[in-house]
Parts: C-alpha cells; structure tokens; sequence
C-alpha cells in the first residue's frame, strides 16, 4: 500500500490494512508528519493546531489501543519544542522516523528478553498475529519465539485461526512458515482441549494496552486462552513494549472496540450466516492480572505482583540492562 495523505492514513487504519498496534502507531505518526509536509499554514501556532486536529481525527479510529494514541503525542510533543514552522514540519517527520527505528530496538530487545521464559522443545500457543507485520519489524510476542529459535531452541507453535478475520490463519502462519518454525494451525476454540490435554507448554501473546494494574487489553479471545491457561497450569505471558503500557487511565476508562457486525457475518465478501442475523464484534477483551504470569518488556519482565513490577521497569532508565528471568 502507498500512503501519501492524512486521509490514506486514516482509510487504511480503520479498515485494519494496516494493523497490529505499534505498527498503527507508526503509521500514525507518518500521518501527522504528512500532515504537516502538506500544510499550508503560515506560522508554528497555525500548524500545531491542524496537527492537534488530525490527531484528534486519528486516535478516536481504534480507541483500544495505547501505541496510536502514544506515537501522536510523541509527534505533537516533538512540534510543540521545535523552533519555527520550517523546524516544526521537520520535527514532525524526524519524530516519525524516529518512533519506527525505535520500535524495532525495542522489538528485538523484547526478544532477547523474552527469550529466557522459552525452553528447549516448547509447545507455544499464540492468539492473532505479532509479529513483523503488526510492528515496525521482528515482532513482540512473535519476536520472542523467533529469538528463542534462533538461539537454537527447537519449538513448536500452535497458532489461532483468529476470527472474524483470520489474523492467525492468513498472518502468523505466513510469517512462521517464512521462518521456517514449526506452525500447526488450530480453530479458536480448540484451545481448552489442547490445554486439557497437556499439549502446550506455554501461552504467549502481545498486547494493545497494559495499565499500570496489569490488566491486558489484546485481540478479542485473550482472555478465555488465559483462564484456561491457569485451570491447567500453563504459563500465560504477554509480551509488549513500553509503549503499550498506559500509567494514567483507569479500567473504566477504555473503551472496548466494537466493529462491523458485517466482519462476523460474512467473509471476503461473502455471506456465512442468514441474511438479516445480527452480530456483536468486539475487537479486543480484558485479561484481569491474576491470569497473567509476565509481561515482557524492553526493559525486563514484570512478574507478579504486576502493579508493583510494572513501575520498577517503567523508572527503570531505557540504557539499563534489564533483569532476565531465571531459567
């Protein structure tokens, strides 16, 4: 796809072309810097306006996510220090760029990171698609297999088809086969027998928003892979960067996505159920903390009590080593 305006950037996020939420917070913020390349305004102050207006436009188009949101201040931040509007426009792309060289560092950090929680012969479940082509590049929680296999660790992943839309199926399958890591692909509610039956080793995901409680905002299906998860004793993890972790806002304040019933009710075009039968399609659940065994971030992994783990890893400075888990 080529995305050369505002309006390119907002079609191509609300029809989910593009998807995955630090990816859509990248292309976000390019939207901005097109924005801004394209503005006609005369002075900084003309243009941090249009620029709060576009961002206003854009953040309300996937109202789950923290990554969308987050890239848009970091570019509305980025203008609002710059001196002049010639230096301003610059900024607005030079932040863009910036948040897309940045998301990759911290995608393979994750991967180092999370590496250390995956064993030798592991059976990995996943849920939708996280990895290069939700993000900047290598993944989260996809990043975190590939690096365990390329350190050599032999695994074998166990992907959701992901309805309604089939992220797992049309997306991580792909991406899995390209890297030539074992992949059996699995109808979503095939994950409780599966658990029941000893023949994952662990659960692994990624995230749209953490708050600082723990709670995990993530593709709708999360939460029912991590209750059962715990009633047969597999690790549930969720992997993410810092970026996605919301300090601020309360449960209550998030919305949950909600999209066309028409995504549940046919495919491709094609109708899968009786004319006239309505739909509910949430977007994304909420996985409560207890179900959660770690998160894994940039900067380390927050175990249990998350609220507490997850604000010794946000103080943590970005240059600073973080704490592996033990093996």
């Amino acid at each position: 796809m080529r995305l050369s305006s505002l309006k390119d950037v907002a079609g191509a996020i609300t029809s989910m072309k593009v998807r995955g939420a630090p990816l859509i917070g990248i292309v976000g913020a390019h939207g901005m810097a097109l924005a801004a390349q394209r503005s006609r305004v005369r002075t900084k102050e003309e243009l941090k306006g249009e620029l709060r207006r576009a961002a206003r436009s854009l953040e309300g188009l996937r109202p789950t996510g923290r990554n969308l949101s987050w890239a848009l201040e970091s570019v509305l931040h980025a203008v609002e220090v710059a001196e002049g509007l010639e230096a301003a426009r610059r900024a607005a792309s030079l932040a863009a760029e910036g948040l897309l060289r940045d998301d990759v560092k911290a995608n393979r950090r994750i991967g180092m990171v999370g590496a250390g929680l995956i064993r030798d012969g592991d059976a990995i479940l996943t849920h939708c698609n996280t990895g290069s082509l939700a993000t900047a590049g290598y993944g989260t929680a996809l990043g975190v297999i590939r690096a365990a296999w390329e350190e050599g660790k032999r695994v074998t992943v166990y992907a959701t088809e992901t309805r309604p839309l089939l992220q797992g199926a049309r997306l991580t399958a792909f991406e899995l086969k390209r890297l030539r890591i074992p992949v059996k692909l699995i109808i979503d509610s095939a994950v409780g027998l599966l658990l029941y039956e000893g023949q994952i080793s662990k659960a692994l995901v990624g995230a749209d928003r953490i708050l600082s409680t723990g709670h995990v905002f993530n593709k709708i299906g999360t939460y029912p892979i991590a209750v059962l998860a715990k009633e047969n004793g597999v690790p549930f993890y969720v992997a993410a960067p810092t970026s996605t972790i919301d300090v601020e806002a309360d449960l209550e304040d998030i919305t949950i996505e909600r999209r066309d019933q028409r995504e549940v009710t046919s495919f491709e075009g094609k109708p899968i159920a009786p004319r006239g039968v309505g739909a509910i399609n949430p977007a994304f659940d909420v996985t409560p903390p207890r179900y959660v065994s770690a998160i894994v971030t940039e900067r380390g992994v927050a175990f249990p009590p998350l609220r507490r783990s997850i604000k010794r890893i946000l103080g943590r400075r970005t240059g600073e080593m973080p704490s592996l888990p033990s093996k």
